[in-house]
């Protein structure tokens, strides 16, 4: 094998390692959230506790928030492509539901994040 060959082959190992360090970093440092913040327009209307099981029709009932078992999701929407439904759950800081045709967000937040975002 040529210089030229192992050297194309250490950078791809090295990216592949560096992708799974990143993605590890990104899984486990993520804090669990404390509360769902839902927002209609940029504008805060609700929020909930993310320790507290229910369902909340959100939007004067465009949309349907199921909070079970720390997690949040969104089971029914008025709107045509239902991808907000899609998104599946969320339970971590700053994850976000966002349902655009109803300018809807449901936000995980903390209560003592002294960290915005982890860029």
């Amino acid at each position: 094998m040529n210089k030229k060959r192992k050297a194309d082959l250490y950078l791809i190992i090295f990216c592949l390692l560096a992708a799974l360090v990143c993605y590890l970093l990104f899984t486990f440092s993520n804090s669990k959230g404390d509360k769902v913040v839902v927002r209609v327009d940029g504008v805060i209307t609700n929020t909930y506790s993310l320790s507290d099981d229910g369902t909340y029709s959100l939007n004067n009932g465009s949309n349907i928030l199921v909070i079970k078992e720390k997690k949040a999701y969104l089971i029914e929407a008025d709107c045509p492509d239902k991808l907000c439904v899609k998104q599946g759950k969320i339970s971590k800081c700053n994850q976000c539901i966002t349902c655009l045709p109803n300018k809807l967000t449901v936000t995980i937040e903390s209560n003592n994040s002294d960290v915005d975002i982890i860029s």
